[in-house]
């Protein structure tokens, strides 16, 4: 039998996220600011600047459009980045996985616990930038309050798969590959800013096939505009599926790499 790694995690792991969550206050005036500001940033320059020369979208003012794709790139971003560099400077150069590690806990614990913080980051922005969509109008409600439990789950897959490249990259400035060559994509074709079924098929199946970002989107503009579709089912399987595979990938790569 295939040992996955899972037996190996306890509730250890919770000692990680702690560690992350006290790091992470005592600089929460860098940290709460730009979940602010960001969507206030996009909304103007884009939903209410561009979107005067957008026609509505299916029936959708352009601003209520992007909302949603919004909340889904900051969850993006703060997951993955938080365990990819964050992640890469705690393990390489701070030596937090090493000392972790000696406590003793299991090096699935400690992969355990900062992939869970990842994904508490990106639920902790996406409750920041909730108010300001909602003050903006651009959201409905009362359903637009699942836009919080949903960043959970979501943020658990782009830290999954920020692991996966943490674990496999020589150093600090290789992270720019996985940013440019598959974050950046996401950002512009993951049905964020414009609908996916005006891009070429190809391309349209290519970004239900691979890029996570099309489901995270779909289901928070189903959430955000009170509009569910068996599509919406199709993408909640698709993220649970994804997520599980790549944080068994990201124990066992973490694992080879730490040992070694």
């Amino acid at each position: 039998m295939v040992d996955l790694g899972l037996s190996r995690i306890t509730g250890s792991a919770l000692y990680v996220w702690r560690r992350n969550w006290d790091a992470f206050i005592k600089t929460y005036r860098v940290n709460f600011i730009p979940p602010f500001v960001e969507p206030l940033l996009y909304l103007l320059a884009l939903g209410y600047g561009l979107g005067a020369f957008v026609e509505a979208i299916d029936g959708i003012p352009y601003p209520q459009y992007i909302a949603p794709a919004l909340v889904s790139i900051s969850v993006m971003y703060s997951a993955f980045f938080e365990c990819t560099y964050s992640s890469f400077v705690r393990m390489y150069y701070q030596k937090t996985f090493d000392a972790i590690i000696a406590a003793p806990l299991s090096i699935e614990d400690v992969i355990a616990g900062e992939i869970l913080w990842g994904a508490t980051r990106g639920t902790i922005y996406a409750t920041l930038m909730l108010p300001v969509l909602i003050a903006f109008g651009v959201v409905d409600l009362p359903t637009s309050f699942l836009l919080i439990p949903f960043a959970l789950p979501a943020g658990l897959l782009f830290a999954c798969i920020g692991m996966c490249f943490t674990a496999i990259t020589p150093g600090i400035d290789a992270l720019n590959y996985p940013s440019f060559l598959f974050i950046t994509p996401m950002f512009l074709f993951s049905g964020t800013f414009f609908p996916l079924d005006i891009l070429p098929e190809q391309v349209q199946y290519f970004a239900i096939a691979f890029l996570p970002l099309t489901h995270v989107v779909n289901v928070n503009r189903a959430i955000t505009l009170t509009a569910f579709s068996p599509f919406v089912l199709f993408s909640l399987v698709w993220i649970g599926v994804v997520t599980v595979i790549f944080f068994v990938i990201a124990l066992r790569l973490m694992r080879r790499r730490l040992i070694v």
